[in-house]
């Protein structure tokens, strides 16, 4: 089964950007759709982006879209989140989940990913 582990959280400032990375291991990436989902103290987890197996197909919540690109190097078995125009509420634990599947649909909000990392914190300051 994939392991993933994030990284790239850290503290930016408000309108700010950020690139986060998602590395996969123990499995063969090309096989998962992949999604970044994210949690905020006192809040449900949200989903923020999603990706197919090969990059054909991406999907991407309201809040985010135009302010992110969800991206993946399946030969470098990693998957990016870039983030642009940043803001105090997207502060949250940033997670990356994959699920496997042999369609080519992307992970969405609707999805239930098998595997999840452990989170990488992102601060948005004012």
């Amino acid at each position: 089964q994939v392991q993933l582990m994030e990284s790239g959280g850290r503290l930016v400032q408000d309108g700010g950007s950020l690139q986060l990375s998602c590395e996969a291991s123990g499995g063969t990436f090309s096989n998962y759709a992949v999604g970044w989902f994210r949690q905020a103290p006192g809040k449900e987890r949200e989903f923020v982006a999603g990706i197919s197996r090969v990059g054909l197909r991406k999907d991407y919540a309201n809040s985010m879209k135009g302010r992110c690109t969800i991206s993946r190097d399946n030969a470098g078995n990693t998957a990016y989140l870039q983030m642009y125009r940043l803001k105090p509420e997207d502060s949250a634990v940033y997670f990356c989940a994959a699920m496997n599947t042999v369609t080519g649909v992307p992970v969405s909000a609707s999805s239930q990913p098998h595997y999840w990392g452990q989170g990488t914190q992102v601060t948005v300051s004012t």
